[in-house]
C-alpha cells in the first residue's frame, strides 16, 4: 500500500499528519483501506511510507489488532510511484508469477478486490488496473482499452481524453514486473512502467468498475468521503460506530439542543455547545464548537476552537487554531495551526489565514 504522499492540497491538515493518516469518519483513511484488504482475504500488507513515516507504525503496530500482518518500508527520498513499489520488493512473498495487489492509500473505494484479482488471473495479465469513470477525466490518467479490455495507451492528464475511464489507483502486478522496475532512481508507473509494458506487447488489462470511488486529495473531497462513510454510501467495516446521520465518538460532549446532521463526525473528546449546528463537517478529536456556532462542510482540526456564533462553510481550521466569536468564513478559507482570528476580524473570506 502506497502511503508516502505529503498531501499538500490538504494543508494545513497535513502539516501535522500525512494524508493517509487523517481521520475520515473517525479513523485514518489507511484503516478503511486496510479493512477492505482484510475483508477480501488479504492477510499481509506492506506499507510503503515516507512523510511522517513513524505515525503509521505508532497507530497500526504489527497489524494484529486489525486482523493483518503489517510491515513497513520507508522511502528516504521521493522515488515516484514505481520507485515506491520497487522499494518494497524484498518484503514480498511468492513466486515471480504470483499476483501482488497495490493500493494508493488516499483513495476511498468500494472495489471488489477479489474480482480484480480474478480478472488478472483469468487474462494472464502482467498488470491489471482498476478503472473508474469520471465526469471530467482531464485531471486524471486516462486509460483507453480495446473490446477485450486490454489497455491500449496511458494518457496522463490529456486535454482531449478519448475516454472517461481513468486509472483508479489500485493495481494487480505480476511479481516479476515489480522486480523489473529500475532501482535507485525515481520511476513513475504511469509515465514509464505501464507505457514500457505496452511498447513490448506485454499484456496489461483494465478492470472497469462502477462502485464508489473518491480521491480524497482536496478538503471538499475529504469532507465528502467522511460524510459518505458515516451515512453508509461508502461501506467500511472500520467505521467506529453504526451508520446514520452523524457519528459521535467516545468522550465527545454534545449539548442537548445542538444539531449534528448531514453525516457529520464529532471526534473523541470534542465539544459542541448549546444551539450550535454541525452539518456534514468533520471535527477532529478535542475540537470545540461553542454556543450558537454554525459549521457546515468544514474540517476542524485537533483541539481547535470555533467561537460562539461563528459561521463556517467549506472551511479548514488547523490543529489548535482559534476562530473567535463573530467571524464568518466561506468556502476556500483555511486557518493554519495555532493561528488566532480575533473576534469579528473576517467575514466572507476565501483567503488563507
Amino acid at each position: 500500500m502506497l502511503v508516502g504522499g505529503q498531501g499538500t492540497r490538504l494543508r494545513p491538515l497535513t502539516m501535522s499528519a500525512p494524508k493517509p493518516m487523517l481521520p475520515v469518519a473517525g479513523v485514518p483513511v489507511t484503516a478503511h483501506m486496510l479493512a477492505r484488504a482484510r475483508d477480501a482475504g488479504i492477510d499481509r500488507v506492506v506499507l510503503a511510507t515516507s512523510y511522517r513515516a513513524e505515525v503509521f507504525e505508532q497507530y497500526f503496530g504489527d497489524g494484529s489488532a486489525h486482523g493483518l500482518r503489517l510491515e513497513y518500508v520507508t522511502e528516504t527520498e521521493p522515488m515516484g510511484t514505481g520507485g515506491a513499489i520497487r522499494n518494497v520488493a524484498e518484503r514480498l512473498c511468492g513466486d515471480p508469477d504470483e499476483p501482488v495487489v497495490i493500493f494508493n492509500g488516499d483513495i476511498l473505494s468500494g472495489l471488489d478486490i477479489e474480482a480484480l484479482v480474478s480478472r488478472h488471473t483469468e487474462t494472464d495479465a502482467a498488470v491489471t488496473l482498476h478503472l473508474t469513470k469520471v465526469v471530467d477525466p482531464r485531471a486524471f490518467g486516462v486509460v483507453p482499452t480495446d473490446d477485450a479490455g486490454r489497455v491500449t495507451a496511458f494518457l496522463e492528464k490529456t486535454p482531449d481524453p478519448p475516454t472517461n475511464l481513468i486509472n483508479a489507483g489500485c493495481y494487480v502486478f505480476r511479481r516479476s514486473v515489480i522486480d523489473a522496475i529500475p532501482v535507485g532512481r525515481p520511476v513513475s508507473v504511469e509515465r514509464e512502467t505501464f507505457p514500457g509494458l505496452l511498447a513490448t506487447g506485454t499484456p496489461v488489462f483494465g478492470y472497469p468498475d462502477s462502485t464508489y470511488w473518491l480521491d480524497l486529495g482536496t478538503p471538499a473531497a475529504f469532507v465528502q468521503g467522511s460524510r459518505d462513510l458515516v451515512t453508509g454510501r461508502m461501506v467500511s467495516s472500520a467505521l467506529p460506530g453504526p451508520i446514520g446521520d452523524c457519528l459521535v465518538l467516545e468522550g465527545a460532549v454534545v449539548a442537548p439542543d445542538a444539531k449534528i446532521s448531514g453525516g457529520a463526525t464529532v471526534g473523541a473528546g470534542a465539544r459542541v455547545g448549546a444551539g450550535a449546528a454541525v452539518d456534514g463537517a468533520v471535527l477532529f478529536d478535542g475540537a470545540v464548537i461553542e454556543a450558537g456556532a454554525s459549521v457546515r462542510d468544514s474540517v476542524i482540526g485537533r483541539a481547535a476552537v470555533v467561537g460562539a456564533g461563528v459561521v463556517l462553510d467549506g472551511v479548514v481550521v488547523g490543529d489548535g487554531a482559534v476562530v473567535e466569536a463573530g467571524n464568518e468564513l466561506r468556502a476556500g478559507a483555511r486557518v493554519f495551526p495555532g493561528a488566532r482570528l480575533a473576534a469579528g476580524a473576517v467575514r466572507f473570506s476565501s483567503d488563507r489565514t
